[in-house]
């Protein structure tokens, strides 16, 4: 269910494999928790033939993003649309319900792109061909960018006036902690996802952050609205 495609190695080297898909109304990102709770059949299915692997094997799921809005036109099967670029899942941890729902708990591993569907995979949720995407350093100073994507994110949450414990220091951990972590919409985070190195992603990031900073500082310095004088209580 989850080995590699015979050849599966393109011209650039990237492994290309079958894995099951999840879609989620969401976007993973590597090394990010994901929980879930599981409750429709299809995917009941997906997470007993995950625990039916072999002891040691690895136990490994697609997490794709579906489009939302404008974008979603379904197929004619009646399945939703997916972004080409995913994110794989180790399952970690499963609590079984009587009633056959889980509890199961994943972490994010390999970014990947959604190269076709199987539909002759003879399983009643999707199975991609997908192509793992490596990880690439991009151009310029990674320290540097770190330091300043760092220092402009504790900026950024403590506007929000949230703790922030210790950050890591590898710049490619660190773009990924701030794409999951900043309050984006699903397309902008999706976008993260899809940049191809860390140095790009931390530029990007560095953008969102200024700019979201300055929204909240904006906010909070906006008098508050005297609702006891409004239309609905004049007195």
């Amino acid at each position: 269910m989850t080995g590699e495609v015979p050849g599966g190695r393109d011209s650039l080297g990237c492994v290309t494999t079958r894995l099951p898909i999840f879609p989620l109304n969401a976007v993973l990102v590597p090394g990010l928790v994901l929980p879930l709770h599981v409750f429709e059949p299809r995917y009941r299915v997906l997470v007993q033939a995950l625990m039916a692997l072999p002891e040691g094997a690895t136990r490994h799921f697609g997490v794709v993003a579906m489009r939302s809005g404008s974008e979603v036109t379904g197929t004619a099967a009646g399945e939703p649309v997916l972004y080409d670029i995913g994110c794989t899942a180790e399952l970690r941890e499963v609590t079984p319900y009587a009633d056959g729902r889980f509890d199961i708990v994943s972490v994010g591993e390999t970014r990947f792109r959604l190269l076709d569907l199987d539909v002759e995979a003879g399983t009643p949720y999707q199975t991609g061909v997908v192509e793992l995407l490596p990880e690439q350093d991009g151009s310029g100073d990674l320290a540097h960018l770190a330091e300043e994507t760092i220092r402009m994110f504790t900026r950024y949450r403590e506007a929000l006036g949230v703790e922030l414990s210790e950050l890591p220091d590898d710049p490619q951990v660190i773009s990924y902690l701030v794409a999951a972590a900043v309050v984006l919409d699903l397309p902008e985070r999706q976008s993260l996802l899809e940049t191809a190195s860390t140095a790009a992603r931390l530029r990007a990031e560095l953008e969102i952050l200024r700019r979201e900073r300055a929204m909240v500082t904006t906010f909070r310095a906006l008098p508050a609205v005297d609702l006891r004088k409004g239309p609905l209580n004049p007195n």
